[in-house]
C-alpha cells in the first residue's frame, strides 16, 4: 500500500452559501448545519485518501469562533492531517466571507476522525500520509498528540 502526499487528500475553498432557513432564532447560522457541512467535506477528504467508504468515528477540538449570517459565503478548507492503521484525522477550517466586501472571518475549526471500511463494513488498513510542507508536517505531528490524548480518555 503506497503512501500518499497530503495534498492529494485536501479540499481547499469548497464553497457554500448561508440561506435564511439555515439560521437560528438569533439570526446566525445553526451550529448543527455547520457540523453537517464539515462532516460531508471531511468525509470526502477521507474517502479520497483511503479510496474506501469512510464513517465518522469522532469529532474533537470543536471551536465556534464567530457567527455567520444570511448571505455569507462559507469557505471550507479541509485537509488530511494523519492516517494511522484504519483511521485518519481530517482538520477543518471554515471562513465566512461577506460577499459585499470580500472580507473573510475565521468562524469554525474542528478535527474529524474517520475509519475506512471494507465491503463487509469492517475497518480496513489505509495508506499512510506523507507530509511535505512545514505546515503539513506540523499538523501531522499535532494530530499524533491529539490522538494520544483521545486514546487516554
Amino acid at each position: 500500500m503506497d503512501a500518499r502526499p497530503v495534498g492529494f487528500s485536501a479540499l481547499d475553498h469548497q464553497i457554500s452559501l448561508v440561506f435564511p432557513n439555515d439560521l437560528n432564532v438569533n439570526g446566525t447560522l445553526f451550529g448543527g448545519k455547520l457540523l453537517e457541512l464539515g462532516d460531508w467535506i471531511c468525509a470526502i477528504v477521507a474517502k479520497r485518501h483511503s479510496q474506501r467508504v469512510c464513517v465518522t468515528l469522532g469529532l474533537d477540538s470543536v471551536r465556534f469562533l464567530a457567527p455567520a449570517t444570511s448571505g455569507d459565503i462559507l469557505v471550507l478548507k479541509a485537509s488530511l492531517n494523519k492516517a494511522w492503521n484504519t483511521s485518519m484525522e481530517v482538520g477543518l477550517k471554515v471562513l465566512a466571507e461577506d460577499f459585499r466586501t470580500g472580507e473573510q472571518r475565521h468562524i469554525f475549526s474542528a478535527y474529524f476522525t474517520f475509519v475506512a471500511l471494507d465491503e463487509t463494513f469492517r475497518p480496513i488498513k489505509i495508506p499512510p500520509v506523507i507530509p511535505e510542507t512545514l505546515d503539513q508536517k506540523r499538523r501531522y505531528e499535532e494530530a499524533e498528540m491529539r490522538r494520544a490524548k483521545r486514546l487516554k480518555t
